[in-house]
This record gives C-alpha cells, structure tokens and sequence, in this order.
C-alpha cells in the first residue's frame, strides 16, 4: 500500500459499501472519508480539505467548489453531471470526470418494463387482485404493440440500446435528437423527425435526455398536448426534463392515457405530491441503472478516474476538456505532461 498522501471525500458514502473505492485508491497513496452530505453546507465541511470528491448526489454548486481550494478532481457515480456546476469547477481548475459507458442495458430493460407495466396495466390490475378485485375489464382499452410508433426523445447509447428490444416487440421507432444525423440512425431502423412530429406520432414517448439548460421542462404543457390521447409517456432519463406539474394535468385530464416514471422533479417526492394519486402512473424509484454488475463497473469506473488523476494522469472520462492548462494538477505535479 502506498503511503497516505491524498485525502478523498465520499460525500454520498450511505449509497455505497466504498470497498472498491478504497482498494483503487489505497494504491496510489489515497485515503477516503465517507460521509452523508446532502447540503452545501455539509458538503463544504466534508470536502473543504479534500483533494479529491466521489460524487452521487450532493449539490456541487459554485457557492461549495469557490470553498474547494484543494480539490483537484471530482468524480461523478453515473452518466449525468447535473449536480456538478461544470463550469464553475472549470474557472476554479478542477477536473470534472464520470462515467458515461455503463448501464445501457440497465437503464434499457427498465424503460421496455414501464412500458409494459404501464401499457398492459399491470400494477392497476395487480392491486385490484389483491383487493379481492379479479375483473380484466378495469385494464380496457389496451392496444397491440406491433405497428405501434415508439418515440425516443433523445437518441444516444442507452436509447440505442432499446431499440431492438422494442423491435422484438413489433414497434416502429422513430426519435429526436438535434445532435444526431439520418444518417447515423440508419443502422437501428429508426426514423429522426422533428419533436412535433414526435410527439404528434408517437404511441408512447419513452425519454432519454440527460438534464441541460435546453432540456429541462422540454416537455410541458404545449407538448403533451400535441401527444396522442391514447399515447403513455415513459421518463429514465431525468425527472425535471418534463414540467411535473404538467404532466398531472394531462394524465388527470386525459390529454394522454399514461406514464411510467422512474425519476420525478423532486427526489424523493413529497408525500402529498399529486401524481402520486393517480392509477394511470407506474413509478420505480430512480433504480433503473441498478444491478450488481453495473454498480460494480460504475464505482471501479469512478474510483479509477481520481486515481488517474492523483498519479497526475487525465482521467479517461473527462468532462471537462477546457480545464487542460488551467488544472490545479501542475501544482502537485509540476513535471505533468
């Protein structure tokens, strides 16, 4: 084991065991602090000396990284950064880093059982089951899969991943992603289109679209109703990219006929929080990255990029190219290349 020169904060330490993390780090002279921080100012306390930061969900804001004066790097658990103000780390010359290639068939396999559970109604007849309830009839109207349009907003790696899975099915797919070409989508069998189109063909909308600027509240009140009535909304990727407020009025009213939602605005939802009262809406609890395999890739993953930078090295997984030159890394290792 190498000598103790680096201090690494864990600041959602209560989400993970750290076992891996501490095995990766010890090699490079690293000793990791765990703690339970879920406000700045518990963050600040736990990573004020810190040289490094694995991340899940504590909120990184400038006001936490202006705090930060000895932090070289920071480490997200998953693909998104949305927790992390990038481009305040990056005036301050701290590494952001993540892990953008795991859980594709995770996220996938959970977005094709919403549909299915949402489609075929499976949670409502199940409940009515267990009330003493058996009548197929409380599940009309439900509609054939083959020949149905499935919609992806966003086409990246884990909608990628879907796609033959939902192909298997019988549904055509089509998608919107402004940073991605016809041409590119050729290969899948799926058709790009403009999100009115897309909202306006699709049998279900199924969502993909990490959390920006431009995404958030993408889909509101003027989308969902252009969408079909009898079309179902399925949401993975994050929960603020659809107004919530929004969406319970047109579930509520009928301007569509469904959803099936693994992520929410507001995380864990309050207890009086409306969609949590209607049937129409399946709901899984921001699990659907989750398996032990993949959560064991993810912390290796993690784990890897401080090291990588705590030897001195770019971590693999850079989000941030722009801080090349104005990264704190020189001041440790002068001779860095």
């Amino acid at each position: 084991m190498a000598q103790v020169r680096f201090k690494v904060a864990a600041t959602n330490a209560h989400l993970l065991p750290l076992t891996v993390e501490r095995e990766i780090l010890a090699q490079v002279g690293a000793e990791v602090f765990p703690s339970r921080s879920l406000t700045e100012e518990e963050v600040i306390e736990a990573a004020r000396d810190a040289d490094a930061i694995l991340h899940a969900i504590s909120p990184l804001t400038r006001r936490v990284l202006n705090k930060l004066k000895s932090c070289l790097v920071i480490s997200n658990y998953g693909i998104g950064v949305d927790t992390v103000e990038v481009a305040a780390a990056t005036e301050q010359g701290i590494i952001c880093a993540n892990v953008p290639d795991f859980c594709f068939d995770e996220v996938s396999d959970t977005a094709m059982s919403l549909i299915l559970a949402a489609t075929r109604k499976v949670v409502l007849l199940s409940n009515a089951v267990r009330q003493g309830i058996w009548d197929r009839s409380l599940a009309f109207p439900i509609h054939k899969f083959r020949g149905q349009v499935l919609g992806l907003l966003s086409f990246g790696n884990i909608a990628r991943t879907l796609v033959p899975k939902a192909q298997a099915f019988g549904f055509q797919i089509i998608a919107y992603d402004p940073y991605v070409s016809q041409e590119a989508a050729n290969p899948y069998g799926v058709k790009m289109v403009d999100l009115p189109t897309l909202l306006g063909q699709s049998d279900i909308l199924s969502i993909h679209a990490p959390l920006t600027a431009d995404t958030r509240h993408i889909i509101g009140e003027k989308e969902l109703r252009q969408m079909k009535p009898s079309a179902f909304l399925i949401n993975t990727g994050r929960g603020p990219v659809v107004d919530g407020a929004a969406l319970y009025r047109a579930l509520k009213e009928g301007w569509i006929a469904g959803a099936g939602l693994d992520v929410l605005e507001k995380e864990p939802p309050d207890p009086n929080e409306p969609l949590l009262t209607l049937e129409n809406v399946v709901f899984t609890p921001h699990y659907a990255s989750y398996t032990e395999e993949a959560y064991l890739e993810l912390r290796t993953k993690a784990a890897q990029n401080v090291a990588s930078a705590l030897r001195g090295e770019w971590p693999k997984y850079l989000v941030n190219p722009a801080v090349r030159g104005r990264d704190r890394m020189s001041r440790v290792f002068p001779a860095k290349g």
